[in-house]
């Protein structure tokens, strides 16, 4: 299979990618502290709909839950199998957690709307990863 084939943009594929979706990492989630914020509301509106959210958050030391779930520090420590990693992360932020998701291998990453890391992108594609850009 072609690596390309896993960079999803067409709005049907992804309309699929997230039926397929029950469980969410979401990476650089805020607490509710922020809740005007992207990293809070739109994981809330997610937990609404019905998928499970897992917190993992980059700051907030203190957090040991974050929306009613437990707060993990890293992707490789959340018991069980991801099907998305949905990042809140500034584009050259991401390079610091590619090995953690790669040793997580979720089904598909999402890089929240204004986020693309071509080079990430890339990466993830080649190890058999669903990737959507800037959504």
């Amino acid at each position: 299979m072609n690596w390309q084939e896993n960079l999803i943009t067409d709005t049907g594929e992804i309309a699929a990618l997230i039926q397929r979706t029950k469980r969410i990492a979401v990476l650089g989630i805020k607490t509710e502290a922020q809740g005007d914020q992207p990293s809070v509301y739109v994981p809330l509106y997610m937990q609404r709909a019905g998928f499970e959210i897992v917190p993992v958050p980059v700051y907030y030391p203190d957090a040991t839950e974050i929306l009613g779930e437990k707060v993990y520090r890293r992707l490789a420590d959340i018991p069980g199998e991801i099907d998305m990693v949905d990042v809140f992360r500034r584009p050259k932020d991401i390079d610091q957690h590619i090995d953690d998701i790669l040793a997580k291998n979720p089904k598909s990453v999402w890089f929240q709307s204004g986020i693309r890391n071509d080079a990430a992108a890339e990466i993830f594609a080649k190890a058999g990863i669903k990737v959507v850009q800037d959504r």
